[in-house]
């Protein structure tokens, strides 16, 4: 499983991405959370494709690039919601 943030790097809410990214990996080392911007071309594509319009929103992605669950704008979703989906 795959699990992007996807977000606007010079905006109010890139700070709080950030820290979670950094969070989550400290206690979850075993999972990939990518944070990727919505301003390069495969960020935008990405949201293009999961049908992304409000930012950050966090989408979990299985193998074969199905989307699993996605958790749109601010709050962040609890760390522990998105492990689960990390190792289902």
């Amino acid at each position: 499983m795959k699990i992007v943030i996807l977000y606007h790097p010079q905006s109010d809410h890139s700070r709080t991405v950030e820290d979670y990214v950094y969070e989550f990996s400290k206690r979850n080392p075993e999972v990939s959370l990518e944070a990727l911007s919505v301003d390069t071309r495969s960020g935008s594509n990405m949201a293009r494709t999961y049908d992304v319009v409000l930012y950050p929103t966090m989408i979990a992605l299985r193998e074969n690039g199905e989307l699993a669950q996605s958790w749109p704008g601010i709050p962040l979703p609890l760390m522990n919601e998105v492990a689960y989906f990390a190792f289902s």
